[in-house]
Formats: C-alpha cells, structure tokens, sequence
C-alpha cells in the first residue's frame, strides 16, 4: 500500500499496557514529529506527569493481582467495578452519565490533558488516539476531525461523551459488538465505523499476500495427519491455492507465549517450559518467549532458557516499543500458536493464527475472550503443566489448524488501510465479507 509520506497526523495513545500503543504503531509514519504518549512527550507539566505516572501504577498493580493469592481477586474486583461494562441484553439506551464519566471531565477540566493541548495547538491535523481520555479531551475543545481506535470487543461508557448528542469523534471498532455497544450509549451510526483492529501492514501485504503465504505455510505445519484438509480442502484451495505441495523448511511447530505490559502472568511460562521441555530438546518444538520491554519480565524469562538450554527457545524483547512491536511482528511470520491473555491480541486471529489463552484481567478482556471462542479462533488453556500432552492432542486432530482458518475467515484485515482511508481521504467502505476482498 503506497501512502503519501507528506500526510501527517497527530497520533496520541497512553501507556496503560502494550494495547493502546500497539494499535497506533502501524501509523507511526504518518504521526507529525512522533507518537505522542500522555504525560512523556506532550509538553506536560511536572504535576500531571505525576498524575499519569500514578494512574499507570494503579493500572499495573491491578493487572498484576491475579499473580497474587488471595488478595489478588479483591483487586481484580475493585477493577472490574471501575471498568465495568453493562450486560448486553436486554438491549436499551445506556447514554446516561456514569461516575467514570464523570470523574474524566473533572480531571480533564483541572488540567490533566494540558500538555496535550499545548502540543497540538502547534498545527491544525487530523487527531487519531487510541485512549479514551485524549479523544474526550478533544470533544470537550471542540477540535476537528477526531479519530478514536477502541482495542476491545466491548467498552465501558466513559469512552463517549458526557452528553452523546454533542459528539464529534469518529469511532474506530474492531467489530459489530462494539458498534452496537457505542449505539447503546447514544452514539450515532454515522460516528462509527467498523474498520477491525488496525494490524501490521507487514503481516498483512498488499491483496493479503503476506498473509496468505504465511498461513498456508501454517496450515502446513499445525496439519500434520491431513485431517483439516480433508474437512476444508475445497475452501482453502479456493482462497489459498493448492498449500500442500510446497515444501516448508521446518516443520517444527512454533509457540509464543506473550505477557502484557504490566507483566502479568509471566510464571505461565514456567510451566509451559517444563512440560516442553523433551520437545524442545529435540526439536519438535520451538518457543518464543515474548517479553516486552520490562526488565524484570525479561531477567525471568532469560533464567528460564538457562533452566533448560535449548537453542529452540528464544526471549523476544525491545529496548523500547518501536524495537519491541518491531521483533513481535517479525516473530509472527512463523508463529503457528499465540498463547497470550485476552487482550488486543485476540484480533491478531485475523492472521490466521490460533489462539491459546490465559486467564483474563478485567470485564473487557472477559468480553474480548468470548468473542474469540464465540468465532473459534480461539479456546482457553487447559493445564499448561501437560501441554505437551493436550496441545499435541489438538495438532493431532487438525483443531487448531481449524480455529487458525476460522480467524482468518471471520477476523477483520484491514484496519490499518481503512483507517488510512478515512482520515485521509475520507472515503469508507464497509465491508460485509469479512476477507474484505
């Protein structure tokens, strides 16, 4: 995809978890001087880095409660209340304000988002976040063009305005439930636009073509008794070609394990390591620890591969995001299962990559992790102590082959070019096959 390199926007995200920034980064080209993060980079004071610097504590700390027995499920409630997201049913209008909403305006009011204002008042641009605080923060001063990229299935209302009828933001979903939750909470069908979650251009290529090699590749090696292209052979000859005479160089399954930001449930990988173990040893299997950039994330991760050295175990890690995404995307080109909680990262089963997950963190990750059970590209770890027994088991019986074929034919694509297009052009197509073809 060719873009104009003289196109510039301000491209805002926090640092709240890997999420809010990863979905930015496909666009970080096209962000004027740099990715602006709150409370780092926008000019702001002394006083309200502190204040970010806390909200990003508290964040952390309740993220890293499930690692905690006992009081750890006390956190991940206090959590939960304040992210709470309304059941979905019985469907009715949820546009009344809540606390959360509330309490946004007011810290918004007293200054929080200052900085901010001081580095975009520099130019008039298009305005694109992925956090829910810049994009009120927009709303409230009347700027213009105003794109806001949600990262989950489902939200909380203090992603819309206070009163839903002033609103100027143009919504950015991953899919039809969040479009029909933003309508509950009083927003209008021409504020939303179901573009998916926006993925890396360089796994995705230009007319899929990235993708498709990539996955037929995949679908290879995750089908190792035929038993996925007896069930399917007509519809993955029809989108991908005849796969199976090419040869893959090895055929060794590929795993990575991904924890978040906040480093929750890095101990998973212990478990995953030792239960491995003889399969990495041999070379059946190949692990990719994906660390993130956080030390000590990086330090446990490291022990582990000197516990059992294998040059079939891998730590991934950045010295900063950019370098981070940059190692993470690569390493997907030959990722054949994502373990991972029910992050952002669930929408990365567009790729046609199945998804193991860990146990979620908060109500929109309990959301996000039933969508992807709900289109089966995904299913909830068993025991990762016997996963060299169960994960096996599933290769065996081509399960996993036919979730990673289920995401790519359900999941959204293209949501970086769509976006693109919006902002840019302002041109949208809404596409009713998912393939977007």
């Amino acid at each position: 995809m060719s873009i104009d390199q003289n196109l510039k926007m301000w491209v805002v995200t926090a640092d709240m978890g890997y999420g809010h920034q990863r979905a930015v980064y496909p666009f970080k080209h096209l962000a004027e001087d740099e990715i602006i993060t709150l409370g780092k980079n926008d000019f702001s004071t002394k006083q309200e880095k502190k204040q970010w610097k806390n909200i990003l504590n508290a964040y952390e700390t309740f993220s890293r409660a499930s690692d905690v027995p006992l009081i750890g499920r006390n956190l991940l409630s206090i959590m939960d209340f304040i992210l709470q997201i309304p059941s979905f049913y019985p469907k009715r209008s949820l546009s009344r304000t809540t606390y959360q909403v509330e309490y946004l305006r007011n810290k918004i009011e007293k200054g929080i988002c200052e900085g901010l204002n001081k580095k975009i008042s520099q130019k008039k641009l298009p305005f694109l976040t992925s956090f829910y605080a810049p994009a009120i923060f927009a709303n409230m001063n009347y700027i213009d063009d105003i794109y806001c990229i949600i990262c989950d299935v489902d939200v909380n209302r203090v992603w819309v305005p206070k009163t839903p009828k002033d609103n100027k933001i143009n919504y950015l979903v991953p899919c039809e439930q969040t479009a029909n939750r933003l309508k509950m909470y009083g927003i209008n069908d021409d504020k939303i636009f179901i573009t998916g979650f926006p993925l890396p251009l360089e796994l995705v290529g230009d007319g899929l073509s990235i993708l498709k090699s990539n996955l037929g590749k995949r679908l290879i090696r995750l089908d190792a008794k035929s038993k996925f292209i007896n069930r399917h052979h007509k519809s993955v000859e029809h989108l991908l070609g005849n796969i199976y005479p090419q040869t893959v160089k090895n055929k060794a399954i590929t795993i990575s394990y991904v924890v978040g930001g906040a480093g929750a449930q890095k101990e998973i990988a212990s478990d995953i390591v030792k239960s491995l173990k003889e399969k990495l040893v041999n070379g059946n299997v190949k692990l990719n620890l994906i660390a993130g950039i956080r030390p000590e994330v990086i330090s446990y991760f490291e022990k582990l591969n000197d516990i059992i050295p294998s040059a079939n175990i891998e730590v991934i890690c950045g010295r900063n995001l950019d370098d981070y995404f940059s190692k993470f995307n690569n390493a997907l080109h030959e990722t054949d299962i994502l373990w991972t909680k029910p992050s952002e990262l669930v929408f990365y089963s567009a790729l046609g990559i199945p998804i193991i997950l860990t146990p979620e963190i908060g109500a929109q990750e309990t959301q996000n992790k039933n969508w992807l059970i709900k289109i089966n590209a995904g299913m909830e770890q068993l025991n990762p102590r016997y996963a060299d027994e169960w994960l096996f088991d599933l290769l065996d019986d081509g399960i996993l082959a036919d979730m990673a074929w289920s995401g790519f034919l359900k999941g959204r694509k293209l949501g970086t070019q769509k976006i693109i297009d919006l902002v840019f052009n302002n041109t949208f197509e809404q596409s009713i096959n998912p393939l977007e073809m």
